[in-house]
């Protein structure tokens, strides 16, 4: 591969002009960058169609400021098409990424955590799963995750005690075990089980919890699409 070539993927693609795309793309080894792309001439029917969501491609782009000019792209390898519940599930990934994953701020692994969820798409029985561990492992690597192995107080977290989580502090262990999270729980949520019924659903609400501050108050419409899986 060319060196000047970065390996992308697109997460959301708007009109910019009658010519010109404005493109978020994933890109390895760098983050999330926002780039432009000219989509014009012969090859114009071409590249629009190049320029879909879940394929990889080969990315040349320019510039030194915050906004990108793409020189060139190509297809790279392929990707299993998404369908049904999986291609909802792939919207939600890419839409997630592009609202939490800072732009042009250097996030190495960002890339190869989104790609290993979004082949899991073809290959997980359990679509819930795979989201769930690709949020909990996003926001570990934004920086925002929590400490599964101790409580506030600084206590293991163990398997028969239930917690509830408050953002300043983490878990807090309650005298009332009628709700929160078992500890037990909590084990499977870090060790990214999601295989028990109970544990996906806790998951659920937690990931919800955590990523509320990021999200604001703009609902992601992925969600809509698919709402038993989100």
């Amino acid at each position: 591969m060319d060196s000047d070539f970065y390996t992308a993927y697109l997460l959301h693609r708007r009109p910019f002009s009658d010519s010109q795309v404005m493109l978020d793309m994933l890109v390895e080894g760098v983050g999330q960058l926002r780039m432009l792309a000219r989509i014009s001439g012969r090859q114009s029917t071409k590249h629009k169609a190049q320029l879909q969501p879940f394929q990889a491609l080969l990315v040349n782009y320019t510039g030194k400021n915050d906004l990108k000019y793409i020189q060139r792209f190509e297809l790279h390898g392929t990707q299993s098409p998404l369908v049904g519940d999986q291609l909802y599930c792939g919207f939600y990934l890419n839409e997630l990424t592009n609202r939490i994953v800072p732009i042009n701020e250097p996030i190495d692994h960002a890339y190869e955590l989104y790609r290993t969820h979004l082949q899991q798409l073809n290959k997980h029985p359990n679509l819930q799963a795979v989201l769930r561990s690709y949020e909990f492992q996003l926001l570990e690597l934004l920086g925002y995750g929590v400490d599964f192995s101790f409580d506030a107080a600084g206590d293991p977290i163990t398997s028969k005690q239930t917690y509830s989580y408050f953002a300043e502090y983490g878990f807090v262990a309650q005298e009332n075990h009628g709700s929160g999270f078992l500890g037990a729980q909590l084990n499977a949520i870090a060790a990214h089980d999601f295989s028990a019924p109970d544990v996906l659903y806790m998951a659920k609400q937690l990931s919800r919890h955590l990523m509320k501050p990021l999200l604001g108050k703009k609902p992601l419409k992925s969600r809509e699409l698919f709402k038993p899986q989100s």
